[in-house]
């Protein structure tokens, strides 16, 4: 893989859901200085990202989170946590992206749904159940969808600065609001910032699944790192002007509270006399659909990768007669996103993309605070060549940071049931888990009874 092919490839997995649909709720937090939580978000992610360098340059063949964690603690158990962790933050993203997709498709119909009706709900789990057709298809399938819809959904972000840059023109946009910050709790500034960021950083998402292209570009160790950072500083510079642009050009509290979408309003009253709002909710739904492709993709591919390595039941692993796709994985994990959505739409005051988008956020810092503090362990491990190196302190800092951001004052009220919802995953991890070893128990026990039945462990 070649280093434009890649970029592209980088710039599109973070891309996506995150700033299609969290660009309100972020706001909401923090008034017109809405770009200020995506820029903390990118600073973290960049240092993170500067872990993950010098992990794949140092294993270019070893995986994700997981096998790093592994090589550095040698704790199975801890290991399957994180792995499932990544897993269900995949589930949580796609269904975020499902409810965004259903709010994009009303403002393209000009349909009346409130947040949280019924109608949404029912084209949230359709959308689903498309994405795990696609997904039975195969992977061959999936990826040509990717590259199209990557490009799509990138259209419809410089879409928006494009419509910013016109409405400056026309003398529409009034910029001194995105340097008002106004927090509806009674909270400091930097809390409330802390508490956006954490929301934000789902958006920033997405750059830990390149890690696994690391092994088919030439000299990863020269290009990855200038590829990875050119694609972060991409991204970040077009979430920062995306959210100046939306509270330029539309007040604060209808942004928050509007009947459509907080980036179809913007388009709408940006270009008035052009037909970009009615366009650019199709495109939004092309690039949350994008998001919810990959991530279902890489759950489904975990757990049937699990499931082969025997910490997962082996029911998980069975794959399709023809089209050799993982089903039963791609069955569990669809099921599991219609659980959270229906939860999450009919149980709880919260918004989806608050509740759900959040959660994944909490999910994969947790996991990136271990990252970081494995690559100073593994820092013992010569590997006998060169490799990216990143400086000491950055994995201090981000493991710092990220563990701030995992605990529960970065988070409101409403948003303390991420924890429910995370914890509920991961013990439905612990469970399946426990299952399997038994079942592994067993096995081993009938197979040492078949090679010597008179001297079997009873014990």
């Amino acid at each position: 893989m070649g280093p434009k092919l890649l970029l592209l490839f980088i710039v599109g997995d973070i891309l996506g859901t995150g700033v299609y649909a969290l660009t309100g709720d972020v706001a909401a937090e923090v008034g017109g200085a809405a770009w200020a939580p995506f820029l903390a978000a990118f600073i973290v992610a960049t240092m993170t990202a500067f872990s993950y360098l010098e992990l794949v340059t140092k294993y270019p063949k070893a995986g994700g989170a997981a096998t790093f964690i592994h090589k550095a603690f040698g704790v199975h158990f801890l290991t399957f946590i994180v792995a499932f962790a990544v897993m269900c933050s995949g589930i949580t993203s796609a269904s975020t992206a499902s409810n965004a997709f259903a709010g994009f498709l009303r403002d393209g119909l000009g349909l009346e749904w409130e947040a949280g009706s019924t109608p949404l709900l029912f084209v949230a789990l359709a959308f689903m159940t498309v994405i795990a057709l696609i997904n039975l298809r195969g992977v061959g399938e999936s990826v040509k969808a990717n590259v199209v819809l990557t490009l799509v959904e990138l259209s419809g972000l410089l879409l928006i600065i494009f419509v910013g840059l016109y409405a400056v023109t026309q003398g529409k946009a009034d910029f001194s609001r995105a340097m008002v910050f106004e927090s509806p709790s009674d909270k400091s500034t930097f809390i409330a910032i802390s508490m956006a960021t954490a929301l934000a950083f789902f958006a920033m998402v997405g750059f830990e699944d390149s890690v696994n292209m690391a092994e088919e570009t030439h000299e990863p160790a020269k290009i990855f790192p200038k590829v990875m950072l050119s694609g972060l500083a991409i991204t970040g510079v077009i979430y920062v002007l995306v959210s100046i642009t939306a509270v330029a050009l539309v007040p604060v509290g209808e942004l928050v509270s509007g009947e459509q979408s907080a980036l179809t309003q913007v388009v709408a009253t940006g270009a008035p006399g052009l037909p970009f709002d009615k366009i650019f909710p199709f495109i939004g739904m092309f690039a949350v659909a994008n998001s919810a492709l990959i991530n279902m993709l890489m759950a489904s591919r975990l757990v049937y990768g699990m499931s082969r390595q025997e910490v997962l039941p082996p029911g998980l692993g069975i794959v399709h007669k023809t089209r050799q796709t993982p089903w039963v994985a791609i069955l569990f994990t669809t099921l599991i996103s219609y659980g959270l959505i229906s939860y999450v739409v009919l149980g709880s005051g919260s918004t989806v993309v608050s509740l759900l988008g959040g959660t994944t956020s909490l999910l994969l810092l947790a996991v990136f605070t271990i990252v970081n503090i494995a690559v100073l362990v593994l820092r013992r491990d010569d590997v006998g060549r060169e490799h990216f190196k990143t400086p000491t302190f950055l994995p201090i800092v981000a493991a710092l940071t990220c563990a701030f951001l995992v605990g529960p004052w970065a988070r409101n009220e409403e948003q303390q049931q991420q924890y429910e919802i995370a914890g509920g995953l991961l013990a439905l991890g612990v469970v399946l888990w426990a299952i399997t070893w038994f079942i592994n128990r067993a096995v081993y026990a009938k197979k040492t009874y078949m090679r010597d039945p008179e001297h079997i462990d009873h014990d």
